[in-house]
C-alpha cells in the first residue's frame, strides 16, 4: 500500500480518459469540471440520459482497490493496537505515521501538492473501512480529510494551498476548531474573538470538544472579528501549533474513541499574520456550514463502519464458537433474525451514506441526505454495537475483544457534528421548505 496513493493515480488518470471517451457530445469544459475518479459526474453540467443507472454502492475500480487495500492496512497494521491504544487512551504515533504514509490523509488533496488525488468518496471509504476495526483512527482521517483539507483546498488562497496542502498530505495533522463551553448545538454562540492588529489578527479564548487536538500542528479557528455583527462577524484563521499564547489546557477522558485526542484549547492574545486568514473576513459561519455538511457524511461513514465492524465480530462467534444447547447459538432461529434484522439496517444506513457522496460529487443539493446519513447511521451504529453484546454474552462485555469497544464508540455519533436532534432539524427544515404552499 505505500503506496496506496501511487498504486491508484494510474487508474484516475485512465478513468478519467474513459469518461471522457463516452461523452462525446460533452463539451471540452465540462469535461474538465468531471471530478477524477468520480463515477457520477456533474450532472448538472452532463448529459446522462444515455447512461445506464447503477447502483448506489457500486464502485469504480479505483474505489474498489481503495476498499480493498485499506481494508487489509486496517486489519494488519491497526487491528493489534487497538486494545493498547483504548486501554492508553493515545493514539499510536506509528499509526498516525503510517496514515500519512499510505496516503490516506491527503485523499483528495491535488497530486501538485503531494495527495492522492481521489473522489470525495474514495475518502468515505476509507473512513468506513477504518471504522471497521477502530472508529478512533477512522475520526482521525476523517476531520483531517472532509473538514480540515476541504476547508483549505474551497477557501484558501493559492499561496495557503502552497504552504500548507503539501505539509496536510505529507505530516501535519489538521483539526478543525469551532465548539466552545458555552456553544454546543448553538455553534455560533461563541465567545471566542478576534481582533485586528498592525501585522494581522490577534485571537483571544477557548475551544472545547476539539478533535485531533494533541496530534494536530495545523488548527482552522474560528473566532469572532465583530461580535455587534452576530454570527456574520465569525472569521476562520489558520494558527500553527507553537504560535505563543496557544495551549491545551485539558485532554478529556471519554467514554468510547478513547485513542482520539478531544481536548479544551486556550487562546491568550496569540497573534497570527494577515496571511493565515481563511476566507473572508466575517464568512466564517459560511465556511463551517458548508464543510460540516460534507463533515457529516464522513461521520456517517464512521458508524456504518463500526456497525459493520462490530456485526462481523458477533456474527463469527456465534456462527462458529458460542455454543448453548448443544449447538452453535447462530443456529438458532431467533438469533437468525436478529443477525438479519441488524445486516438489513446497516445496509440501508450505507445506501444513504454512499447516495449522499454521490450527489454531493454530482454537484447536487446534499444537506439533506448527509442530515439523514448521520442520523440513521447513528443509530444503527448503536442499536447493533449494543445488540453484538448480548449475542457474545459473557465475551461480548470483557474487555478482550472488540464488541464492548464498539458499543462504547458507537454513542458518540449521535452526538458529534451535529447532534441527532439537530439533523432531525435540518431534515425538517428542508421538508417544510418542499411541502409549504
Amino acid at each position: 500500500m505505500a503506496t496506496l496513493s501511487r498504486t491508484l493515480r494510474p487508474l484516475c488518470r485512465t478513468a478519467t480518459s474513459r469518461l471522457a471517451s463516452t461523452r462525446t457530445t460533452a463539451s471540452a469544459q465540462t469535461l474538465r469540471s468531471a471530478r477524477a475518479f468520480s463515477t457520477t459526474p456533474r450532472r448538472k453540467d452532463v448529459d446522462l440520459t444515455d447512461v445506464t443507472p447503477t447502483p448506489i454502492t457500486h464502485m469504480s475500480e479505483t474505489e474498489t482497490m481503495m476498499a480493498e487495500a485499506v481494508s487489509k492496512f486496517a486489519q494488519e497494521q491497526i487491528g493489534p493496537k487497538v486494545r493498547d491504544m483504548d486501554e492508553a487512551e493515545t493514539m499510536d504515533a506509528t499509526v498516525v505515521e503510517q496514515l500519512f504514509e499510505q496516503g490516506l490523509m491527503g485523499i483528495e488533496i491535488p497530486e501538485e501538492y503531494g495527495g492522492s488525488g481521489m473522489n470525495f468518496t474514495s475518502a468515505i471509504i476509507a473512513i468506513e473501512e477504518l471504522a471497521r476495526v477502530d472508529p478512533s483512527v477512522s475520526v482521525l482521517v476523517d476531520v483531517h480529510n472532509t473538514l480540515v483539507n476541504t476547508a483549505v483546498m474551497k477557501h484558501g488562497t493559492a499561496d495557503i494551498h502552497r504552504k500548507w496542502l503539501p505539509q496536510l498530505a505529507s505530516g501535519t495533522v489538521g483539526s478543525f476548531c469551532l465548539s466552545e463551553p458555552a456553544s454546543g448545538s448553538d455553534a455560533f454562540a461563541m465567545q471566542t474573538k478576534a481582533e485586528k492588529t498592525a501585522g494581522g489578527y490577534k485571537i483571544n479564548g477557548s475551544k472545547m470538544w476539539i478533535t485531533n487536538s494533541m496530534e494536530a500542528g495545523f488548527f482552522i479557528v474560528f473566532a469572532n472579528l465583530d461580535p455587534s455583527k452576530g454570527y456574520k462577524g465569525i472569521t476562520a484563521f489558520i494558527v500553527e501549533k507553537d504560535t505563543p499564547g496557544f495551549g491545551i489546557a485539558k485532554k478529556e477522558k471519554k467514554l468510547g474513541i478513547r485513542a482520539s485526542s478531544t481536548c479544551v484549547l486556550n487562546f491568550d492574545d496569540v497573534e497570527i499574520p494577515k496571511a493565515n486568514l481563511l476566507g473572508e473576513e466575517g464568512k466564517g459561519y459560511k465556511i463551517a456550514i458548508s464543510i460540516l455538511n460534507e463533515g457529516r457524511i464522513g461521520i456517517a461513514a464512521q458508524m456504518t463502519g463500526l456497525a459493520l465492524g462490530a456485526w462481523e465480530n458477533a456474527a463469527g462467534y456465534v456462527w462458529n464458537d458460542r455454543k448453548q444447547f448443544g449447538q452453535l447459538i447462530g443456529t438458532f432461529q431467533g438469533m437468525q433474525h436478529q443477525l438479519a434484522q441488524s445486516y438489513t439496517e446497516i445496509a440501508a444506513a450505507r445506501a444513504l451514506v454512499y447516495n449522499a457522496a454521490r450527489k454531493k460529487e454530482a454537484g447536487q443539493d446534499f444537506v439533506m441526505d448527509a442530515a439523514m446519513a448521520k442520523l440513521y447511521a447513528s443509530q444503527v451504529a448503536g442499536r447493533v454495537a449494543g445488540s453484538a453484546v448480548e449475542w457474545m454474552g459473557g465475551m461480548g462485555f470483557v474487555r478482550e475483544g472488540i464488541a464492548e469497544k464498539m458499543f462504547r464508540d458507537s454513542k458518540i455519533g449521535a452526538i458529534y457534528e451535529g447532534t441527532s436532534n439537530i439533523q432531525l432539524q435540518t431534515i425538517a427544515k428542508q421538508l417544510q421548505g418542499q411541502y409549504t404552499r
